[in-house]
């Protein structure tokens, strides 16, 4: 059988990379979305392909319908099938709400919450063939939400995200097809991160990349899973 099949938005660097190894390293073909950063995405893609199976580059700006269904059908082109989209594309620009602009709220809710969906509509047609899995990377503490003005428009992009994979995966389920969201609280390569998380967050510790690995291979596992949303926080925003 021909290995399973995953795209992940923003996939070059940081969290995206690492998840992207990790999959490759499970036995995943693993296609690497895009937007500015091409030579990281063609070294990441190539080291995959050393790893033993297929990778590929995949340049779009996820806020771009015409870029979101382009790159969809060069991914049904190369590999034939998707088994798993991860919206992994977070665009987090801290400032004051009154000081942000709506160029900024375009921004932010373009890529995280309008890519989201624009990505889910071009790969629906892949994932019903085979019962694939739609996972979506939030934001720690969506379930009992406490604002953030510093980050309006990036929460107000999560929320949206939980709400789509709750409603998707409600549509969905009856066809196999799965959504989830993962939310990572502060991580140790986190923009904000406490300069003393050992006391700052409840377990002791910053969150590592293959703290949310974990959560990724349980969803990929966990077959009666869906709708849910799961904090990989240590205890952040209890």
């Amino acid at each position: 059988m021909s290995r399973p099949v995953a795209l992940i938005t923003g996939g070059a660097l940081r969290l995206g990379a690492h998840l992207a190894r990790c999959l490759a390293d499970d036995g995943w073909d693993v296609a690497v979305n895009y937007r500015s950063s091409a030579a990281e995405a063609e070294a990441l893609a190539a080291e995959l392909r050393g790893r033993g199976g297929n990778a590929w580059a995949l340049q779009a700006d996820v806020s771009r319908r015409g870029d979101v269904a382009a790159m969809f059908a060069s991914l049904a082109e190369g590999a034939g099938r998707l088994d798993l989209l991860l919206n992994n594309v977070g665009i987090y620009e801290p400032k004051p709400l009154s000081e942000v602009t709506p160029d900024d709220w375009d921004h932010a809710i373009g890529a995280n919450l309008s890519g989201s969906f624009y990505c889910v509509h071009a790969a629906l047609p892949l994932l019903r063939e085979g019962g694939g899995n739609i996972i979506t990377i939030g934001y720690a503490g969506l379930d009992a939400l406490t604002a953030a003005p510093e980050a309006a428009p990036y929460q107000v992009s999560k929320v949206g995200m939980l709400v789509l994979t709750k409603a998707l995966a409600k549509e969905l389920a009856p066809e196999g097809v799965r959504a989830n969201m993962i939310s990572p609280g502060q991580l140790e390569n986190s923009v904000d991160l406490p300069d003393d998380p050992a006391t700052a967050l409840p377990a002791g510790r910053a969150g590592t990349l293959d703290d949310i690995a974990g959560a990724l291979r349980y969803l990929l596992g966990a077959d009666y899973v869906t709708g849910v949303n799961i904090d990989v926080a240590g205890g952040y925003r209890l």
